[in-house]
């Protein structure tokens, strides 16, 4: 057998694809470099074909000593009979236990009992040979809807939390405006307030400013704490942008000085309630707050840092005792906001209270990569092949997955991020959930990227058991190049899916009837990566592309000449609308779209309530367009007023989508 031909096969049980479909339907094999550099992220031995060779045979000689497979995914609560070979003595290990919750020995097979959620271990023996199977019972299906509030067709608003305005906050949008927004939705019927990850972006990195690559995933952005304003202001009011660098300055020094005070004056009861939050976040917390200290004495990357500084496992406790109660005391603010911030929009009268965002990963030189461990894959990036969102492709610097490495410890990382991130929200908006099933990886060796499958079984396991713990609704993100079946399989799973109405389109280019949207899914206009109403009525994302120098005149012409032609479409297939009228016209008529459509969830951007023409992010540019800067027009004290929200509102309720169906 030959060297690639070997290779291919150790590509294969590794679960790397051996090709994929590009944007054009065209099939772009896997090369041997590529599959190389992937075993290699994903700690296989591959320098050379013996080595190759030498992997293939311990992977297939570990498979045939197995008494029962790796890992088994079965439904909570219900039996399951597992087929054995011979007889076998087992016994079952519930997670966080020691003794044997079940155990027997099986001639044919072994009888599990119905198990409780959870991650849990079966030991089989059967003769000299022996194995332990992970076992992962979890609810059959994410919750719905009608499981967590008892309706089935909502609506809500998505705004950018960063972006608030307010008389009171230091410059960028703070917890408290998120509470008081939510306070001014409630009333007019919205069931949830949407906003951008808010996961830490790290204390040494104040340059990072997208909420999409974060630090970690399992923590919350300090900048978002809410402090008094006069001691913390760093923006003038009248600023349209966000200066974070002046932010940072005030806001930290603010911060301190409020950690300061509570070390000397704070109540016993603070204190106590400070140090459980402390032992409850565990290791996670404290090697998040460790690392926070690091990168502030050797820099934000880690793969920088000495050597033996790179795995929390090396870096020994030599971090200043006040430097690290002072990190896990910003966490503990954080939480404690976040959540009262969820508790006052449930009292409003939100339902759902928040929406928040699960960005798809970590920065690579992040907290998270540095704690993970053999769970994440090595010398590789998260990224996309050329679609319809980015035609040149995407390379996201962001840490990824190593299917075997992260299952060799029962999902736990992840495990923790769902149930940090899931503890303040009713619903979780899963960003690119395809990866979920395969992830594309980029080399840092130059060569081509790559499709990797992922245990979509076991993940989508994971999620509902840590969903169904924290009455969690779940929103996959599946825009893109999405794999023929994975839409029904997410939505058997109880999951949400996201249509976008720019690109829900048929075969003729036309958009497709609001009639015919997915019923079990979150339908919206647009999202922060592409023009808001009224900047998709002007052709503003396509001034900027002729800005940029992406399409020359010509371009600019035809795509202008394209977009009156969509917007056209859009004024006139409204009830009563015309094909020609302004950006308020083409709101109203999107927002009854979204509002009579079947799908199960809408959501309305608070740009295109109040009219913003600008988008919060331009893909594909990094300073060129003021990305996650734009600050809100209009302050949150204002919009309990703003004739655009009653619009909105009044459409909504008027469709039915409001649990209060009074008119407005």
């Amino acid at each position: 057998m030959s060297a690639d031909a070997e290779l291919a096969m150790l590509a294969d049980i590794c679960g790397i694809f051996d090709r994929f479909r590009d944007l054009e339907g065209v099939s772009r094999p896997t090369s041997p470099d590529t599959q190389r550099a992937l075993l290699h992220a994903c700690g296989q031995e591959v320098g050379s074909a013996a080595e190759v060779r030498d992997t293939l045979a311990a992977l297939r000689a570990e498979r045939q000593a197995r008494v029962v497979p790796e890992e088994l995914v079965l439904v909570s609560g219900a039996p399951r009979a597992i087929p054995v070979a011979a007889p076998t003595d087992w016994h079952l290990v519930l997670e966080e236990t020691a003794e044997a919750h079940a155990e027997g020995r099986g001639e044919t097979e072994i009888s599990l009992p119905g198990l409780p959620m959870g991650v849990h271990h079966l030991h089989a023996k059967q003769g000299k040979r022996s194995s332990v199977t992970r076992v992962i019972a979890a609810p059959a299906r994410t919750p719905s809807l009608k499981d967590v509030v008892g309706a089935e067709r909502l609506w809500g608003v998505v705004a950018a939390l960063y972006g608030l305005r307010s008389d009171r906050n230091a410059g960028i949008g703070d917890f408290e405006d998120l509470a008081q927004l939510a306070e001014v939705l409630g009333p007019h019927g919205a069931s949830f307030l949407g906003l951008n990850p808010v996961h830490a972006l790290g204390w040494a990195a104040p340059e990072v400013i997208s909420p999409y690559s974060p630090t970690h995933r399992g923590f919350l952005n300090a900048n978002h704490l809410a402090l008094d304003a006069a001691s913390a202001r760093g923006a003038d009011a009248t600023d349209d942008l966000i200066d974070y660098a002046a932010h940072a300055e005030s806001h930290r020094a603010a911060l301190q000085a409020a950690f300061a005070a509570f070390q000397g004056t704070a109540p016993e009861g603070a204190r106590a309630e400070l140090a459980a939050f402390a032992q409850n976040g565990g290791k996670m917390l404290r090697d998040f707050a460790r690392f926070e200290c690091l990168s502030t004495r050797h820099g934000p990357d880690w793969r920088r840092w000495p050597a033996p500084l790179r795995s929390p496992d090396t870096a020994g406790p030599a971090v200043p005792p006040d430097a690290l109660a002072f990190h896990i005391w910003l966490q503990w603010q954080a939480d404690l906001q976040l959540g009262q911030a969820q508790a006052r929009a449930q009292a409003a009268g939100l339902s759902l209270g928040l929406y928040l965002d699960l960005a798809i990963g970590a920065r690579r030189d992040g907290a998270e990569a540095w704690s993970g461990g053999d769970a994440i894959a090595r010398a590789v990036s998260l990224g996309a092949p050329p679609d319809h969102l980015s035609p040149a492709g995407q390379n996201w610097q962001l840490a990824a997955y190593a299917p075997r490495g992260l299952a060799a410890q029962d999902y736990a990382p992840l495990r923790q991020i769902l149930r940090h991130v899931m503890r303040h929200c009713g619903i979780l908006r899963i960003d690119h959930a395809l990866g979920l099933n395969r992830s594309y990886w980029i080399p840092d060796n130059g060569a081509p990227g790559g499709y990797i499958r992922q245990p979509f079984e076991a993940l989508m396991a994971i999620i509902a058991i840590e969903a169904q713990r924290a009455g969690t609704v779940i929103v996959g993100e599946d825009l893109g190049l999405v794999p023929d079946g994975f839409r029904d399989r997410m939505a058997d799973q109880g999951v949400y899916g996201y249509t976008v109405l720019q690109y829900e389109k048929t075969d003729d280019g036309s958009f497709r009837s609001a009639d015919d949207l997915r019923v079990q899914s979150l339908a919206c206009f647009g999202t922060h990566d592409t023009p808001t109403i009224a900047g998709f009525h002007t052709g503003r994302d396509i001034d900027w592309w002729h800005h940029l120098d992406w399409i020359d005149a010509n371009g600019h012409s035809r795509a202008r000449r394209q977009r009156a032609r969509e917007t056209a479409e859009l004024l006139g297939s409204s009830e009563g609308g015309s094909d020609t009228g302004t950006a308020a016209d083409l709101a109203v008529a999107v927002h009854r779209a979204l509002a009579t459509a079947p799908t199960a969830l809408a959501a309305v951007q608070l740009d295109d309530i109040i009219g913003a023409q600008e988008a919060q992010n331009l893909p594909g540019t990094v300073d060129a367009h003021p990305n996650w800067r734009r600050r809100c027009p209009v302050a949150v004290a204002d919009l309990a007023r703003h004739e655009g929200l009653a619009r909105t509102a009044q459409i909504m309720t008027r469709a039915g989508r409001s649990l209060d169906t009074r008119e407005i």
